[in-house]
């Protein structure tokens, strides 16, 4: 049995659940089973049965009113700092592009969680008061096939925060 909030699993416990422990046999009331209160012949959730977090490759695009390009670049340097996992931020004085790998069960949970990032961010990485005005989220194997075609963005493209 999976406890906690619904939604994507947090980061390395894809495995992890917790489960009653209980003498076996105990039946609760209208067949349930005390220890987990499940019904008989439902089992709860083991290791590897939830659905399993995939890699998505998110670019959020960004845009508002000029600000001066120092500290834009300041802002997202510090956005790198605070979300590691960020590849790269390009950035102008009135709009930016952030890509970067998240873990997620499913597209619309990376995709809540890209949304969320430059609000949440907003005031500890002093980021410019822009809205977001473009999200992509595309999966490993779409974003793999799309480099190969020669339609994602260029392997040796630097990772970090770089001017348009």
């Amino acid at each position: 049995m999976r406890r906690g909030r619904p939604g994507a699993l947090p980061r390395g416990t894809a495995g992890r659940t917790l489960t009653s422990v209980g003498t076996a046999g105990m039946a609760g009331p209208a067949g349930t089973d005390d220890r987990t209160g499940e019904r008989a012949g439902e089992r709860a959730e083991g290791a590897g049965g939830g659905a399993p977090s995939r890699l998505w490759h998110i670019t959020l695009s960004v845009s508002g009113t000029e600000a001066p390009l120092g500290e834009v670049r300041r802002a997202l340097e510090q956005l790198a700092h605070d979300h590691p996992f960020l590849l790269t931020s390009r950035y102008a004085n009135d709009h930016a592009e952030i890509r970067y790998w998240e873990e997620a069960r499913d597209l619309h949970d990376a995709a809540a969680v890209a949304l969320r990032l430059w609000g949440e961010h907003r005031s500890t990485a002093r980021l410019p008061p822009w809205e977001i005005v473009g999200l992509e989220v595309i999966d490993r194997e779409t974003y793999h096939q799309r480099v190969a075609e020669g339609y994602g963005p260029l392997p040796a493209t630097p990772v970090g925060v770089h001017p348009f």
